[in-house]
């Protein structure tokens, strides 16, 4: 019996350094016209206008300054004006208590009506707490942006950074000092004075410094007045803080009206009073080139 053969396979291959082979023409399907379907698609763009992009990963707030400080603002006019109305109320439930206060000298008070007064001065002290925080944050979060737009606008840029003015701001005590300065530049740079000039307030400003200022020392007095005993002490305290009250809403009021001026100077413009365009027909308009569909198309 023979050996048997081996199966041999030859392939050919170009010698090393020759041009490479040319890839394989890709087949090309004849045209069948446009795609057909059995029902109508329910797919398609949304039906939404043009708008600028709010969020691209990676990419910074691509909105203009003005159109942020006016966005901003809207946010911090409400929140201060909800913050006016509470602590107006919180300072009408302290005038309340101490109303109750100068009545317990000769009459026995009833007990729903010291339940009633203790709640509504607890709700009231809880709910302006919260409102001056919020109002607090929204109102530094406008001011970043107005900064940036009036520098913008200005053509220079503010002595100080935002990253050494922010912390100044929040430090109870220095803030009061820190925040008139920074406003009054800010003021200077929407009103487009020079640059090498110093910053005067004007009379709005100085009058939300003076306010502000009487605002924190009340505060300061009423929380300090607290650790003092006895019962005119006590009574002393309702009042005082009553008053601290008071002072807290007319800040926020002078401050929603400093807001709104100033972000009247930096954006002028409003675009709720921009009347919208609406394309109602094209006139003139040569008329569009179609091609001849295929007899062999399918539907």
């Amino acid at each position: 019996m023979g050996r048997p053969v081996p199966r041999l396979r030859w392939v050919a291959t170009p010698p090393p350094g020759g041009p490479a082979a040319p890839p394989p023409a890709p087949r090309r399907e004849p045209y069948l016209g446009p795609p057909a379907y059995r029902v109508p698609p329910r797919w398609g763009f949304p039906a939404l206008a043009w708008r600028r992009p709010t969020s691209i990963p990676g990419v910074d707030d691509l909105t203009p300054p003005p159109v942020r400080v006016r966005t901003r603002a809207a946010v911090a006019v409400a929140t201060l004006w909800t913050m006016t109305a509470l602590a107006t109320a919180a300072a009408g439930a302290e005038v309340f208590r101490y109303t109750l206060l100068v009545r317990a000298r000769s009459n026995a008070l009833e007990r729903d009506t010291v339940v009633l007064s203790d709640a509504l001065v607890v709700t009231g002290a809880t709910l302006a707490l919260i409102a001056g925080g919020l109002a607090v944050v929204v109102t530094v979060w406008w001011l970043l942006a107005a900064r940036r737009a009036a520098a913008e606008q200005a053509g220079y840029r503010p002595a100080r950074d935002d990253w050494r003015v922010l912390p100044l701001l929040l430090v109870p005590g220095v803030n009061l000092a820190v925040a008139g300065s920074v406003v009054a530049e800010l003021e200077h740079a929407a009103l487009a004075r020079p640059a090498d000039t110093r910053p005067r307030p004007g009379p709005l400003v100085r009058g939300w410094w003076i306010t502000l200022t009487a605002a924190g020392l009340l505060f300061a007095a009423a929380v300090a007045w607290r650790f003092r005993s006895g019962v005119q002490a006590q009574a002393d305290g309702v009042l005082l803080t009553a008053a601290s009250d008071l002072a807290a809403a007319a800040t926020a009021a002078v401050t929603a009206v400093l807001v709104s001026r100033l972000t009247g100077l930096l954006a002028p413009i409003d675009p709720a009073s921009v009347p919208r365009l609406r394309l109602v027909r094209v006139t003139g308009a040569p008329e569009p080139s179609r091609r001849t569909r295929p007899s062999t198309s399918r539907r």
